[in-house]
């Protein structure tokens, strides 16, 4: 009997522990080779800090399962240092599971240069959706707009409720004046335009391709390899589509920033006629690429 108490104890701490799984698993890494200044020992702390404030927030109402989270790892590289706030840039790899395999396809990679924060020794981070903080907002902003890419992914326009949590970010932000979350940066390729781009009718076809293309395509390749390249194909066109309605290219070059050498090795082995199909297509799409897609012809 007691070994009975003993297994259902155990069982019901696993579940528990599944259930309570949070969606994000973040790894952070953080380069301050450029800043020559003995006093910032203490920006060590800086990376249990943020895993921490990331891995253990829950940011939705779904339930992850562990093998379901979504890897994300970030490089912080510090540029500057003035009285403990510092000009970083931020790396943002991010990686989702293929569904029937072992495999992680990358979901974005994006590169961030204008983040402007202030940390001090022992200070901690604060989870708070109604007040801007350099540090928490930057990765409030993130985690939502990741969040949302994978949504896409998983059903035809699922992540609108996360862009727009992001979008919120962005509006406390702005209003706080804060550098670096305003349009007047003299880029469109910042914070701004990036989720008001995944937000705009004009990019719906685009996000309607990120679920043809993982879901109908990478999910289901092992098993029906033929229809997934049709359906990535398809995806293909529907970005075709986004870019034609829509002169900001951001988001299309960080897609294909990302994908280019997958989709390569997706119609690789197809037979010669889509492999051609696709290389017109994707010359067409992604111009500065031309030597990768080379490689179907």
């Amino acid at each position: 009997m007691k070994f009975i108490h003993v297994l259902l104890f155990l069982l019901t701490l696993s579940v528990a522990e599944s259930a309570s799984a949070q969606e994000i698993r973040a790894r952070v890494t953080l380069n301050s080779s450029q800043i020559q200044n003995a006093s910032i020992d203490y920006l060590d702390d800086l990376i249990p800090l943020i895993e921490g404030y990331i891995n253990n927030h829950n940011w939705t109402e779904h339930t992850f399962e562990e093998n379901e989270r979504i890897g994300m790892n970030i490089q912080i590289a510090l540029l500057s240092e003035n009285n403990n706030t510092f000009e970083a840039n931020l790396v943002i790899t991010v990686e989702r599971p293929i569904y029937n395999t072992l495999q992680l396809t990358p979901l974005i990679l994006l590169n961030d240069g204008a983040w402007r924060f202030t940390y001090n020794r022992n200070q901690s981070i604060t989870h708070d959706a109604f007040q801007f903080n350099d540090i928490a907002s930057m990765f409030d902003y993130y985690v939502y707009l990741v969040l949302g890419l994978d949504f896409d992914t998983f059903s035809e326009l699922g992540g609108t409720p996360f862009y727009r949590q992001a979008q919120n970010v962005l509006e406390i932000a702005q209003s706080s004046g804060a550098y670096g979350w305003t349009t007047g940066s003299g880029t469109r390729r910042n914070r701004h335009f990036l989720v008001n781009g995944l937000l705009s009718s004009s990019h719906e076809p685009f996000r309607k391709a990120l679920y043809r293309y993982h879901r109908h395509g990478l999910d289901i390749f092992t098993r029906a390899p033929e229809r997934a390249r049709e359906n990535i194909f398809g995806a293909l066109e529907l970005i075709q589509e986004s870019r034609r309605q829509t002169t900001d290219d951001y988001v299309f070059e960080l897609f294909f920033g990302t994908k280019s050498r997958e989709i390569t090795s997706v119609f690789i082995d197809a037979e010669a006629a889509q492999r051609l199909d696709a290389y017109i297509l994707l010359t067409n799409l992604d111009s500065g690429r031309i030597s990768e897609y080379d490689r179907l012809q």
